[in-house]
């Protein structure tokens, strides 16, 4: 077995002179960085006193599935002999609150692929199906993450 280490900074930014004095006197703005790449702009949700121009937690858990699903797809694809020249995706989430606590209850991906030519859908569903079962995110959460794809 291979372990990989992943690190990285996240540094409030939002003191805005009385720290956490109550729920208000503070912003949630925070980045994300690690060395040799650019700094992500983060916040909370506008729900939650957030930056609506900034990335939050919940939007960049979306991202992380979206894109691991789309790295598995592309590789099996490409094993696969399937041509894949365009891959977008508008992942969708639900999220419960319960008071002060919540947690995400699924996650739905919606691939979109253009490919350089006409494959089976069953072979494309089926590569869906692969990449799911091998993205490591996917593997770590406790929710159901489903892909219905567009093609």
């Amino acid at each position: 077995m291979r372990n990989h280490h992943y690190r990285l900074q996240v540094s409030w930014t939002g003191n805005t002179g009385s720290g956490t004095f109550d729920y208000r006197s503070y912003e949630r703005s925070h980045q994300i960085q690690a060395p040799g790449k650019p700094v992500i702009k983060g916040s909370s949700d506008p729900d939650f006193r957030g930056d609506a121009a900034a990335y939050n937690p919940e939007e960049l858990l979306l991202s992380a599935l979206s894109a691991c699903h789309m790295l598995w797809f592309l590789r099996l694809a490409a094993d696969a002999g399937v041509v894949v020249t365009a891959y977008t995706d508008q992942p969708e989430g639900l999220m419960e609150e319960d008071g002060r606590t919540g947690r995400f209850t699924e996650v739905v991906l919606h691939p979109k692929l253009e490919l350089a030519e006409a494959y089976d859908s069953e072979l494309l569903n089926q590569l869906h199906v692969q990449a799911k079962a091998a993205c490591f995110i996917a593997n770590s959460v406790n929710f159901p993450v489903r892909c219905e794809p567009i093609h």
